[in-house]
């Protein structure tokens, strides 16, 4: 089935929204990974002949406003690296310069890390790790002789600092430097709950950035054991029998609670990846095969001939209006869905570590 669900994913795909987007970056990213683990050229072919059609003679990219300062419009473009790379055509570099122009002028805290949107100032959310420092940090190796790393490194090492729970190990969705939003702990600038998916996007951000930076950056190591500590504090949380994650991390014994497949899933890529790349030991391979498979066993259906994925957090945010609290209650509310990018794209990156992993041990 899983087979048949890739490519259901792409058959059936169509663009999220009318604009550029991160939901279409997820699914290019996951289709890229497919690639990457078999060197199958319909997986390429499907990223070449989806972003194509977001990229214009002149490289500008359709539906994308850098004014705006969107930092999850970042994600969609780290495909384009890989496209750049093999066409060698301008239109693809220009489009990426286009995307570095929002790194280099998007709004900042004062520690200089990402605001995560214009929209929401002075705050820092976990997801925008992942929308922005893998694509930033291959536009380092690539065009800007790796000036600047630490840039890149300090922002994580910052997140480390304010959002990291001396507790449980784990990360608060969210921090605001002004503490002035209802959601901040006034003394914290800290959102309150451990949310799944937040933490699947940082932990996502850490190993895709650990895979690309140089071996020779001093401060490679201390990220590593960054991630490895946050890998110890998840597997601290999975339940034991299906090797899932709760919608609210540390809250399993709540009935309103969940688990959660797309926080699952990108936990159980980190995990697998971070195997393959030895920052991790090949014991922690289980506990990733565990989550990968448990989410399967739990939410991969059929149904009229169609396959399904479900345990889907819809969306979950902080502030705007209306307005979204960061209580445990606000996190069971967000309505479940079946199929969706957060979750499919997801399911892509790790069934493709599994894929690696097999050819591995063959």
């Amino acid at each position: 089935m899983l087979e048949n669900f890739v490519k259901q994913i792409m058959e059936n795909f169509s663009f999220y929204k009318e604009s550029w987007n991160y939901e279409d970056g997820c699914i290019y990213t996951g289709i890229m990974d497919m690639y990457n683990a078999t060197g199958d050229e319909k997986y390429y072919d499907f990223v070449f002949d989806n972003i194509k059609k977001w990229i214009g003679k002149d490289g500008k990219i359709r539906n994308y406003e850098i004014s705006e300062y969107n930092i999850d419009n970042l994600n969609s473009g780290k495909v384009l690296f890989s496209i750049y790379s093999r066409t060698k055509e301008k239109k693809y570099e220009t489009a990426i310069k286009e995307l570095y122009e929002q790194v280099m002028t998007h709004p900042r805290t004062l520690e200089k890390n990402f605001w995560h949107k214009k929209i929401y100032p002075n705050q820092v959310w976990l997801d925008g790790l992942y929308m922005a420092l893998p694509f930033y940090l291959e536009y380092e190796n690539v065009f800007n002789s790796r000036k600047n790393y630490d840039d890149i490194y300090n922002q994580i090492l910052n997140v480390e600092k304010h959002m990291k729970d001396g507790k449980t190990g784990l990360y608060y969705h969210g921090y605001d430097e002004s503490r002035e939003e209802r959601w901040a702990d006034p003394e914290t600038g800290l959102s309150q709950n451990f949310w799944s998916r937040a933490m699947g996007w940082y932990v996502m951000a850490l190993i895709d950035v650990l895979e690309i930076t140089d071996d020779k950056y001093e401060k490679k190591e201390k990220v590593k054991e960054v991630f490895r500590k946050a890998a110890d504090a998840l597997l601290n949380f999975q339940d034991k029998e299906n090797g899932m994650w709760y919608q609210v991390i540390n809250k399993g014994d709540n009935p309103k609670n969940y688990a959660e497949t797309s926080g699952t899933l990108m936990i159980a890529y980190s995990i697998l990846k971070g195997c393959r790349l030895g920052i991790l030991d090949d014991g922690y391979r289980k506990s990733g095969e565990k989550a990968f498979y448990g989410t399967m066993k739990k939410y991969l259906s059929e149904k009229d001939g169609k396959i399904i994925l479900g345990g889907i957090c819809g969306v979950a945010g902080l502030g705007n209006d209306p307005y979204r609290d960061g209580s445990e209650e606000y996190y069971y509310s967000e309505r479940l869905i079946s199929n969706d990018a957060k979750g499919t794209g997801p399911f892509l990156m790790a069934y493709s570590e599994i894929i690696q992993n097999q050819n591995i041990t063959k």
